[in-house]
């Protein structure tokens, strides 16, 4: 079969890129083997304008956040499934002063799209916020595995999916220059496989950072319409349930849940809320696909001319997919360059 694009990897960067790819037109096929330990499948899918320990604005927010709610909105209609949820998040201050320079960046216009309302006094019964706290908008989570499930099926019905484990020993390139996989033959190639494109002869060089991060999913008597998040996000999932995390480790790469994990997500829930945990439901771990710069990584190899690559979305990928999914499909269909800052070609120098 012939297609204008073959994918390795059906997470989050696949998915998105992929259906930006059938809606312009092209013909895609997509190899992957549906492991259940993808970082995509696990992670939390928070999409959150003010980010880190210094409450600051994400990076490229404005031009990101123009993308997100509009895009899976979309892609929830094409897959008649509903996942994205639009949600505030609250964020508990630290100090008074914390909370005097949000009171100031209330008034500044290029917050008014972010800030729902500053706490000055404790807002939230329940929650550790003696100095008050901010009430985000635009903000919210992509349940990602149900979204990626749905996507999945609408695939296969199309077709356009391999099932089957990729394995680069099994990939010919053809004598006209196009690739062959399988029963599939295509002029472009792209890894969207996340931490997998590492082991990738093409992509070798490319000086991924991965991080094991753990999730926990708890019983707690503790009831909010908000997410809460400082330390750690807690996301209400309804009937006593909430997902909490997440941990950062660079250091141990593995799937295999920690006791020192759980005991730190456990910690840093009591300090923001200090109700009883009376349960641990499921333990989660995945490994994001990061890069040092916190930055993704979109373009072409240097020397082979129709392969490409397309990730390092890291922790914020929910957020950063549906933009930069649509600069990676300007820069297949018309070549025009992704900007400096994610262009792979800035790691030209490692080769």
């Amino acid at each position: 079969m012939e297609v204008d694009f073959l994918l390795i990897g059906q997470g989050l960067a696949g998915s998105i890129l992929s259906y930006r790819l059938i809606k312009a037109g092209f013909k895609v096929c997509l190899v992957d083997d549906g492991s259940p330990t993808s970082s995509s499948k696990v992670a939390a899918g928070l999409y959150n304008p003010i980010t880190g320990r210094k409450m600051v604005k994400t990076w490229q927010a404005d031009i990101l956040f123009d993308e997100i709610e509009t895009f899976y909105k979309e892609l929830e209609i094409v897959l008649n499934q509903n996942f994205l949820h639009p949600t505030g998040i609250y964020r508990p201050f630290i100090s008074y002063e914390e909370q005097n320079e949000w009171v100031a960046k209330s008034a500044d216009a290029q917050y008014d799209r972010y800030i729902g309302e500053v706490f000055r006094e404790p807002g939230f019964p329940g929650v550790s916020d003696p100095f008050g706290g901010l009430l985000l908008k635009s903000s919210g989570y992509l349940d990602i595995k149900k979204m990626l499930q749905a996507y999945r099926s609408w695939l296969m019905n199309r077709g356009d999916l391999i099932q089957s484990r990729f394995s680069e020993e099994k990939l010919i390139e053809e004598a006209s220059g196009n690739w062959q996989f399988q029963e599939i033959h295509a002029p472009k190639l792209i890894f969207c496989n996340g931490i997998g494109a590492k082991e990738s002869a093409f992509f070798k060089w490319v000086p991924f950072t991965p991080v094991k991060g753990e999730i926990l999913t708890v019983r707690q008597e503790f009831t909010s319409r908000e997410i809460i998040n400082r330390g750690v996000f807690r996301i209400d999932l309804g009937n006593g349930i909430a997902k909490v995390g997440s941990t950062y480790n660079n250091r141990e790469i593995d799937l295999t849940p920690t006791i020192s994990g759980k005991r730190e997500i456990l910690d840093k829930l009591r300090q923001l809320v200090p109700i009883e945990v009376t349960g641990i439901v499921d333990h989660q771990v995945g490994i994001r696909p990061a890069m040092g710069d916190r930055r993704p990584v979109l373009g072409r190899h240097p020397t082979k001319a129709n392969v490409y690559l397309f990730g390092g979305l890291g922790a914020k990928g929910v957020s950063l997919a549906p933009y930069f999914s649509k600069e990676m499909t300007e820069y297949l269909i018309s070549g025009k360059e992704p900007q400096k800052e994610v262009n792979i070609n800035r790691f030209f120098k490692y080769i």
